[in-house]
């Protein structure tokens, strides 16, 4: 049995680094990326048309280094949106400005949420809510919002900029920085004034349905030193996939009772039936104690509901699917955070608070387990001259036999609790430096029950829950702490050299049940309990452990100021993840897992030209990535998620982007992203004598001392391209401003490819699943704006293209078995993305 769906979560192919054509378009265009530097500013008045105007690019803030600083003078490869950006990509979430950072890759799962992988750092783990921690941190201002099993999808309004951290940053933000982070920095209040905006927009999508935007910010000076600001938004995304009519029919249960097993959709099939509706707000206040110090309170709370499913069955039709009962998720969370900011002495101090509650709901269709596994057992027992069906577990109390479709009821808590206070010394000191504490604690609770349709023998549910073939129910829980610091030396005045280190210790945990119950299928679930105890109202205790480490990571970096507008720099930097947990505990396969470390060597450079009229910025570098966590399903296991370190792997790249203002009016920027990314050891798939990952499993030969070996070989060999992230990202955009009538116009086109990836790592997987081809986006926009209204009409995915982000099936069985012929190969399913949008907004500001 499932329990969390096999390939729920998607990955993607080995790497040569070759080039593509639109790299080339790229290169040539000299496309910088569209980060934080701002276009020039709208076309002249008419009467100053005749004046001469120099094009010019803005100097960009940033807070990468837990200080303010300009990009341009930080020795870190950094992508940036700024808020201007952010508005002329109609940027609204986090798939919206992935698609623009070429460091970022994602996979997007069934019900619409996104997991982030930066650098090629993936090896196709599901995310499981009993899995790896993520690899990339993901923080609200000061606070850390990382979240295991899918991003805080943060609507984006009224923020300052977006900035993407790639490379290990464990010295300065520690546990789940290990691959990179992503910082989103909101607008603070001001004093100095009444501001106020509000923006409405409508969209409609191809072969989809009709959404809305709904934005407004006031912000509100209390006296001269304090003020607060308000932030509240509305967005309807339209459906775009058909759950269309069809019916099943299960040949056990249909054998058994008698003709009576069929079923059909007709209650739930639906057009465009994947809509999504997010609603929330978010208010600040900030508040001068004199000249040295501020507070800044915040609490923020946005709720999303999202009905049906975000994939598509290829072998029904494009964007349809066919589902047999209801599909809904709800994520809501609500967040309170406080930063304290002052001085003592010449020393900056800084202390920030948050903590976050995340309660998620869903409910999902499970009936092509039932189906496919019940063909399975059909045909196995057949050919074994055996009268047995998977349909034979599903019967009432008065030995009928019951529609043996299951649909999944989930509910998760989670919560995150985090202080973290630090002191800097004066930044225009010779010697400086950055030292703090940072504690955190994480906890989630955890529900999963797979439901059938009828009336379960409570002999085989599981004990105190009606009709539940299997219960996940459980508590987990991470805590971490650590002590940081980064140290810098003018050593003269062009060369810098900084080090930083981060001592650090975790300890993380579960409990709970999770299985079948008493007289049902397998092994797993109350046969193994220990303890009568009804923890969270499970029927007893088959899981309680713990696992513990301390451990220190560094960062070494020499910068060389070449002059005011040029800079070179290397880099060597370590990032990791905490090790945890596994429920699965049998020969060869479970017990706990240990912390993975990504090892980072760097040379980058940040350059301006012409008068700041261009900026090129890069990076190239080498990652060794040393006990890489890998979620999987092993085989026969109950399809229970087993979370092994899987040996070694290698990322080599090039990152670069480049904003050029090539006249007062147009702007081209753009970026790219090029990867190599592959396995450095065999991944056997099972642990040697001694528990740790083996890596030697030569096919045809058996491993005596491990019954897990039976000489079938690695089951991904090195060389072996890692997952989730393509050889080539990159984009390009050109705006260009122009009068209108006295009016300020402009026109826009975006470019952005992705290229070819594969879903899964290891070589059983891939042939199943095959990869992810590569695709291109075209977005275009226009707009006019006279004194303070604005009006902008945008095509996103203009070409309408069909972007293949993951593909997953219910189960192995499921995406194997050739029963059906409606599916000759197994029934897989596709995850693409929104067909082409037409859209129109109306923005004012006071």
């Amino acid at each position: 049995m499932q329990k969390t769906t096999r390939h729920q979560h998607q990955r993607n192919r080995p790497s040569a680094l070759k080039r593509l054509p639109l790299t080339a378009a790229i290169y040539l265009a000299m496309g910088g990326f569209a980060m934080a530097q701002t276009a020039p500013a709208p076309a002249p008045a008419p009467e100053d048309q005749a004046k001469e105007k120099t094009a010019t690019l803005d100097a960009v803030t940033v807070t990468a280094q837990k200080r303010t600083e300009n990009l341009q003078k930080v020795p870190i490869s950094i992508q940036v949106l700024g808020s201007q950006k952010l508005e002329e990509m109609n940027v609204t979430s986090f798939d919206d400005y992935a698609k623009l950072l070429p460091a970022v890759s994602f996979d997007r799962g069934e019900g619409g949420g996104s997991v982030p992988y930066m650098r090629g750092v993936a090896s196709g783990e599901n995310n499981n809510h009993s899995g790896p921690q993520p690899s990339v941190g993901v923080y609200l201002d000061e606070q850390p919002v990382t979240t295991i099993g899918g991003l805080l999808d943060v609507h984006i309004y009224d923020i300052e900029r977006v900035e993407a951290l790639a490379g290990p940053q464990g010295t300065l933000y520690g546990a789940s920085s290990q691959a990179g982070t992503l910082r989103i920095i909101t607008k603070k209040p001001d004093a100095s004034g009444f501001a106020a905006g509000y923006s409405l927009g409508v969209n409609t999508v191809s072969d989809g349905g009709v959404g809305s935007l709904a934005e407004g910010f006031i912000n509100l000076p209390l006296s001269e030193t304090a003020a607060i600001r308000v932030v509240g938004w509305d967005r309807r995304d339209a459906g775009y996939i058909d759950n269309v009519p069809g019916s099943r029919t299960y040949i056990g249960w249909d054998t058994l009772s008698d003709g009576e097993g069929t079923i059909d959709n007709s209650a739930v099939a639906e057009k465009d039936y994947n809509d999504v509706h997010v609603t929330g707000a978010r208010a600040s206040l900030q508040l001068d104690l004199g000249e040295n110090w501020t507070v800044t309170p915040q609490i923020m709370s946005q709720k999303k509901t999202a009905d049906g499913n975000f994939a598509m069955d290829p072998d029904i039709g494009d964007l349809q699917i066919r589902k047999f009962f209801p599909e809904s998720f709800e994520d809501k969370f609500t967040q309170v955070a406080l930063t304290v900011q002052g001085k003592i002495g010449n020393f900056d101090l800084t202390y920030a608070y948050t903590h976050l509650d995340r309660d998620t709901e869903s409910e999902s269709d499970y009936s092509d387990y039932s189906y496919w596994y019940d063909a399975y057992y059909h045909d196995y027992y057949t050919s074994q001259d055996l009268p047995n069906y998977f349909g034979e577990y599903f019967r009432d109390d008065n030995g009928n036999y019951i529609n043996p479709s299951q649909k999944t009821l989930s509910k998760g808590g989670f919560g995150k609790t985090s202080h973290e206070i630090r002191i800097s010394s004066p930044q225009e000191n010779r010697f400086r430096f950055v030292a703090g504490y940072f504690w955190q604690k994480q906890t989630n609770k955890i529900l999963e029950n797979y439901v059938t349709h009828g009336d379960l023998s409570t002999d085989v549910a599981v004990t105190y829950w009606d009709n539940s073939l299997w219960l996940t129910n459980q508590f987990r829980q991470d805590r971490d702490e650590a002590w940081f610091g980064e140290a810098s030396f003018d050593i003269t005045d062009k060369l810098t050299a900084t080090a930083g280190v981060r001592f650090f210790k975790y300890t993380n945990s579960l409990k709970g049940f999770y299985g079948f119950g008493p007289n049902s299928i397998g092994s797993s679930g109350e046969k193994q309990c220990f303890s009568a105890e009804r923890f969270q109202g499970g029927p007893c205790l088959n899981l309680d452990t713990e696992v513990s480490k301390k451990d220190h990571l560094g960062r070494v970096n020499l910068t060389y100021q070449i002059n005011d507008t040029k800079m070179v720099y290397v880099t060597w930097s370590e990032g990791f993840r905490p090790g945890g947990v596994n429920r699965l505990r049998v020969p060869g396969v479970g017990g706990t897992y240990e912390p993975d470390f990504l090892t980072n060597y760097e040379f980058g450079w940040k350059t301006s030209w012409a008068d700041n009229r261009l900026t090129f910025n890069g990076a190239i570098f080498r990652e060794e990535w040393d006990k890489m966590q890998f979620s999987f399903i092993p085989p026969f296991q109950n399809g229970l998620t087993v979370i092994r370190n899987a040996g070694a792997a290698e990322i080599r790249g090039l990152e670069m982007d480049l904003n050029w203002a090539a006249t007062y009016n147009f702007t081209l920027t753009g970026g790219v992203a090029f990867y190599d990314s592959k396995l450095t050891e065999d991944f056997c798939g099972f642990n040697d004598a001694s528990g740790q990952p083996a890596t030697v499993c030569i096919p045809g030969v058996p491993d005596p001392n491990n019954p897990k070996n039976e000489g079938q070989g690695p089951a991904a060999p090195k060389g072996t391209r890692l997952p989730v992230s393509a050889k080539f990202k990159g984009n390009v955009t050109g705006r260009y401003h122009f009068d209108l009538g006295g009016m300020d116009a402009y026109v826009q086109g975006a470019l952005l490819h992705e290229g070819s990836r594969e879903a899964y790592l290891e070589a059983a997987d891939v042939a199943i699943y095959g990869g992810l081809a590569g695709y291109t986006l075209l977005d275009l926009s226009a707009g006019i704006k006279k004194n303070n209204w604005s009006l902008d009409v945008y095509v996103k995915n203009a070409t309408d293209e069909r972007a293949e982000l993951g593909r997953y099936s219910q189960c192995d069985v499921c995406a194997v078995s050739t029963f059906d012929p409606a599916y000759p190969n197994g029934q897989k399913y596709l995850i693409t993305n929104t067909p082409r949008m037409f859209g129109i907004r109306f923005s004012q500001e006071f």
